[in-house]
């Protein structure tokens, strides 16, 4: 069903209305993951009259000037084209490796839906490889190219706090929060606390990898770190010897602090702050097919992404977390989602869904079915 789902797409351009990302090929991925295959089609019938057709190209992009292109939305026709080709003459893992490095200080790009779709399209390949995936991979990483945007240059400096929560917490929001996301992104180098902010991933100043479960908010208490040696030595920068073991815990830990915190923040904009969870949450899932020397930095962007996205749309003041229901079933979770037919809905209930696998919290579900209240209203 996914793969069909995905034939259906796949000539249909990575954007639409201009500069809105095109949700299908991620919504539809979540949707067979959960089981609900069967409203697959469905689902994109209702979606159609918002898909464009796919861009053509101006002229190739060679393999060795690839740099200029970068970046640059008018080339989308050309990045396509190009990552056609490179997935017909190289193993798909092969072509991911070498552009992972390229395109993660880009990865506020799209909003950061570059990264998401190339999250989503990795997941499907590692359950099973098969043509129209490696397809959906290379055009998520076509888009990711195209819309290639770097953040303002984080710091490296020791981190204050000692848990992700409290590390979104004390995120310095951008003064001008009218516009869209790249004026609010290009105000983050004004920001005079940015680069201790987002030049750390949390836990770089503590004492060893943290649990995922620990959050401040889980079942297991207001921790957040376990007891052991400093990886990182204070700094990010030394986040360069850490050990590729705990890095997908950080990482887990990251995402439920952002889907935690939208149940508390996500009322001022619920689109977009889906975003500080799903970006950290696609880098999480590509984990596995990368090269274990491309964690730790995959770690820190994700990390800057979070703290964009909290920076450029968190309201300053939040509201009462959602009441935590331990009998609440995950079930109900995805379906109202699904039954919301909203997209964003959809891929946030999933990452909700990674991160209650990963931790149990329950306080991650209620999260989940506010948002979708939420987006839906």
């Amino acid at each position: 069903m996914l793969d069909e789902a995905y034939q259906r797409v796949r000539h249909s351009g990575p954007e639409r209305d201009g500069w809105l990302s095109n949700h299908a090929p991620m919504a539809v991925e979540a949707l067979v993951r959960h089981g609900y295959g069967a409203a697959v089609h469905g689902w994109l019938d209702r979606y159609a009259d918002r898909l464009e057709e796919r861009p053509r190209g101006i002229s190739p992009i060679a393999a060795d000037e690839w740099r200029d292109p970068l970046g640059d939305p008018v080339r989308t026709g050309d990045w396509l084209d190009h990552f056609d080709r490179e997935l017909t003459g190289e193993p798909w893992r092969d072509v991911l490796a070498r552009w992972w490095p390229r395109l993660l200080p880009g990865i506020a790009a799209g909003a950061t839906h570059g990264v998401i779709r190339v999250g989503h399209a990795v997941r499907a390949l590692l359950d099973q490889e098969t043509a129209p995936r490696v397809t959906e991979l290379g055009q998520g990483l076509a888009y990711w190219a195209a819309r290639w945007q770097p953040l303002a240059p984080p710091g490296t400096g020791p981190y204050p706090v000692t848990d992700p929560r409290t590390a979104l917490d004390v995120v310095p929001r951008v003064p001008d929060q009218r516009a869209g996301i790249r004026h609010r992104l290009a105000q983050l180098a004004d920001l005079p606390t940015w680069a201790a902010v987002a030049g750390a991933v949390p836990d770089a100043a503590g004492s060893g990898a943290f649990d995922a479960t620990r959050t401040g908010h889980g079942r297991s208490g207001a921790g957040g770190f376990g007891a052991g040696r400093s990886d990182a030595g204070g700094s990010g920068a030394g986040l360069e010897g850490a050990d590729a073991g705990p890095v997908r815990v950080r990482l887990a830990g990251i995402v439920a602090a952002a889907v935690n915190r939208h149940g508390t923040h996500g009322y001022a904009n619920p689109v977009m702050l889906v975003h500080a969870a799903t970006a950290p949450n696609a880098v999480l899932r590509a984990l596995p097919a990368l090269p274990q020397a491309l964690w730790t930095p995959s770690l820190a962007a994700a990390w800057a992404a979070t703290a964009a996205v909290t920076a450029a749309y968190a309201p300053a003041v939040g509201r009462s977390a959602p009441p935590s229901r331990p009998d609440l079933d995950p079930a109900e979770v995805i379906g109202r989602a699904v039954d919301s037919g909203d997209a964003h809905a959809i891929k946030f209930a999933d990452a909700a869904m990674d991160a209650y696998a990963h931790g149990g919290d329950p306080a991650l579900l209620a999260a989940s079915l506010r948002a979708t209240e939420e987006i839906t209203a």
